[in-house]
């Protein structure tokens, strides 16, 4: 019988259920009053003296009224008993116990004598009498009897056979709005393969998942390890895709620590989790403590970055957070959304050009920001290699006028967005951005004011990046585009690159070019393979790959450090400081004049002076 099915037998309406709950616990009252007498005297009714049976028919009135009064104060009426499990069990106890002793208490008052040993006879029986009435419905609704239809839905396999696995077996069995039947576990402690979990078979280990999955008919596949390693979680996965078979994941182990697991809790296996490391860890602490309070300006704060930027300096308490950036539409949306989710926020949404040197100037010297993160500039490569001295007006020059003006108006910190393709560049975007962190280096050498750069890999889901593509193409059926077979590329969330970034600017001393150790790097095409199964579909059957080719400058592997700049430690043991190259800044600063110039007469010549200024680029044309 089904939980739904035995809700028809129950009473609907909620103070009738707690009625006849009332009624059959007065009942069991009675009958374990004379059932302590009945078991004292080897259960011959003939032997109980009458001056016992008389003293417990006197206690009783008084007996049952406490009894139900203890019940009441102990939320006996107002508790979910059909998903009871051991707490429950221990208030029924605790509710009978107190009881016993208001009955020992009593009767000795009334001066009733019974038996010592009645006591405790009848507390071991009132406890064994309400937790079969009070179990009972969990115990339908949980064994399995035979015979007994099984609940309609999906096999399910639970990958995981510890608390959360439980947790998640618990509200599937119980709840009728859970779907599925779970049929078994893995879990790879050899020692839990061959035993059951609440009658659930735990049928082996991570290598048996695609045996199991024929075996059992499995449809849909929990992974329930929000505590396991990220390097396992990813080969789980692996396995799990491998079989075909709709794959969810538990995500983390704060889920476990803040009760919150649940097959509500369970998502769609995303692509971060093939990344196969843990997420980039920050101590908020120092974030907040040199955020608070402060003006923060964030450039380019409609993009992906700045606006993720903006949400979480927002949730730091500063004294007034500046969005600025030249796209309106970006900015309005990040408005809106943050005037929704920090309603008391002193927000300033400013729409301009990093390059124009009058509006930067004019926004400084008005709001006198004290910390500045420069997000702005353009980053499509095959972009920017069509229009290489809109990069460099951008990019470059967007930096130097919005780094003087962070130096006239004495900011304290400023924080420049820089990427791994700013290492020995083979394009103009990348060129463009080594320029820019020479920018910072130079200005570091003569200001007050702490400028520093943050270098990381692709960023996952942001604007133009490579995993929205993918999924659009597998939306309309495909193909796939991968430049080429061998293409690798260093990945990091959002939110990680935006750690990375607040962290950095905690660290700051002025000159740093701060990395993060991304791990592994990932191949492109494993990736947009990943993608396809993830969607349900097969590569090459389902959903075909083609190869473009290489785009003029783009290189197969990126790097992140240059060779002559090592690597520091910081407290953080995922973020490194690249060691800065020396250069001569006053040749550097005549550069930037001819580089100007050159750039604003849109001259084909550009490439050939970036060049000039920085020796380690090296054009690459297909």
């Amino acid at each position: 019988m089904s939980s739904n099915r035995l809700e028809r037998y129950l009473p609907g309406n909620k103070r009738v259920r707690m009625l006849v709950l009332m009624l059959v616990d007065i009942g069991m009252i009675c009958l374990a009053s004379f059932f302590g007498l009945f078991i004292r005297f080897d259960m011959n009714i003939g032997k109980i003296p009458a001056e016992y049976a008389r003293a417990v028919l006197a206690y009783l009135p008084v007996y049952v009224v406490a009894t139900i009064a203890v019940f009441f104060l102990l939320r006996m009426y107002a508790t979910m008993w059909s998903v009871a499990g051991l707490q429950e069990t221990g208030r029924i106890v605790g509710a009978c116990g107190l009881s016993s002793l208001l009955q020992i208490a009593g009767m000795m008052l009334l001066e009733l004598k019974v038996p010592r040993s009645y006591f405790v006879l009848s507390f071991v029986a009132m406890c064994t009498g309400e937790g079969l009435v009070r179990l009972s419905y969990r115990i339908l609704t949980t064994v399995k009897l035979p015979g007994r239809k099984q609940k309609e839905g999906c096999q399910v396999l639970i990958a995981g056979a510890g608390t959360s696995g439980a947790v998640i077996l618990k509200e599937m069995t119980t709840s009728q709005y859970a779907q599925g039947h779970v049929v078994c576990f893995v879990d790879d402690d050899k020692n839990k393969v061959g035993k059951f979990l609440n009658g659930v078979p735990i049928a082996g280990t991570r290598g048996d998942i695609s045996k199991l999955v024929e075996k059992y008919g499995v449809d849909e596949i929990y992974i329930a390890m929000p505590s396991a390693p990220a390097k396992d979680r990813k080969e789980i996965i692996e396995i799990c895709r491998e079989t075909g078979c709709k794959v969810k994941i538990l995500p983390g182990i704060y889920q476990l620590l803040n009760g919150e697991v649940s097959v509500g809790k369970l998502r769609e296996v995303e692509i971060e989790d093939l990344l196969g490391r843990e997420p980039v860890q920050v101590n908020m602490d120092e974030i907040l403590d040199y955020v608070r309070g402060k003006v923060v300006l964030v450039t380019g704060g409609g993009g992906s970055i700045g606006s993720e930027l903006c949400r979480q300096i927002a949730g730091h308490q500063p004294r007034q957070l500046i969005v600025f950036d030249v796209y309106e539409n970006n900015a309005y949306d990040l408005q809106q959304e943050l005037k929704d989710k920090f309603p008391s926020l002193n927000l300033v949404v400013l729409i301009g050009s990093v390059r124009n040197t009058h509006r930067m100037e004019t926004v400084f010297a008005k709001y006198r920001p004290e910390i500045v993160y420069h997000a702005a500039a353009h980053k499509h490569v095959p972009l920017m290699e069509d229009s290489p001295n809109e990069a460099i007006k951008n990019n470059v020059f967007g930096t130097y006028k919005t780094a003087k003006a962070a130096d006239k108006y004495g900011v304290k910190r400023f924080v420049l967005i820089s990427t791994d393709k700013a290492v020995n560049p083979t394009n103009i975007m990348g060129a463009s951005k080594r320029m820019c962190e020479m920018v910072i280096q130079m200005m570091n050498a003569k200001s007050r004011t702490d400028f520093v750069a943050v270098r990381f890999g692709n960023v996952l889901g942001s604007n133009g990046s490579v995993i929205p593509l993918f999924k659009k193409q597998i939306a309309q059926g495909g193909p796939v585009t991968v430049t080429h077979p061998d293409i690798i590329r260093y990945f990091m969330t959002i939110p990680e690159a935006v750690s990375l970034v607040l962290q950095a600017g905690a660290y700051a001393k002025g000159g740093e070019i701060f990395v993060l150790d991304m791990g592994e790097p990932v191949k492109i095409l494993d990736l947009a393979k990943n993608l396809i199964r993830l969607s349900g579909y097969e590569p090459e059957e389902d959903i075909a790959i083609t190869f473009t080719g290489l785009r003029p400058g783009e290189k197969l592997y990126e790097e992140l450090l240059l060779d002559e700049e090592g690597m520091q430690d910081t407290p953080n043991k995922l973020i490194h400081i690249g060691k800065p190259i020396e250069f001569d800044m006053e040749e550097f600063s005549k550069q930037l004049d001819r580089l100007y110039e050159v750039a604003n007469m849109d001259s084909e010549a550009i490439r050939d002076v970036v060049r000039e200024v920085v020796p380690t680029y090296r054009p690459k044309s297909v």
